[in-house]
């Protein structure tokens, strides 16, 4: 999906070098809300091993990820994925980042909203919802910008890139009420 001048790419176009640059010049930006991510992309080859399992878990239609590369550069500035996916009751988890210098520009805003489509039309979700850290002011406001309702706080539900259980806010949106946009 192309706009302006960032498209969405699929997994299969991702190579491990660029996802590593990524993670790796963000590491202070996405440390404390992708330490899963940050530490399973540590080192190069580590990452491989984290795009392999992505693979596996797109194909197992388990997690579904796309990227965003700047169209001018070609370099990957950003992610969003599809995960903890739960088939019984059609729903699903949100989780992005954007590259530093390409916040506050609408891009993940964007990618975003191509998601939320693909989770409600194409893998016929029932709710779409977003967990995010207390101070994650940015992600909560994407929610709130999509129709994302603040549905409540779990309490030590997410453990930090410090080890330490944090309270994460939950945002949920219905199908319906995205249609009704």
């Amino acid at each position: 999906m192309a706009f302006e001048n960032w498209k969405t790419e699929t997994l299969d176009a991702i190579f491990p070098e660029e996802f590593f640059r990524l993670i790796d010049s963000n590491k202070a930006h996405i440390g404390k809300t992708f330490p899963v991510t940050v530490a399973a992309c540590e080192t190069l080859e580590k990452t491989y091993g984290f795009l392999v399992e992505a693979v596996d878990r797109q194909e197992k239609k388990d997690g579904y990820y796309f990227y965003i590369r700047n169209v001018e550069t070609q370099k990957l500035i950003g992610y969003v994925c599809i995960k903890n996916i739960n088939k019984n009751i059609n729903k699903c988890e949100l989780a992005y980042f954007i590259d530093k210098d390409f916040e506050g520009k609408g891009i993940i805003s964007k990618a975003v909203s191509q998601t939320i489509d693909f989770c409600f039309d194409e893998l016929l979700m029932n709710k779409v919802f977003i967990c995010t850290s207390k101070i994650n002011f940015a992600s909560q406001k994407i929610a709130t910008k999509h129709g994302f309702q603040h549905e409540g706080i779990l309490r030590e539900e997410f453990k930090n890139n410090e080890g330490i259980l944090e309270d994460i806010m939950y945002f949920g949106l219905l199908k319906s009420e995205w249609h009704e946009r």
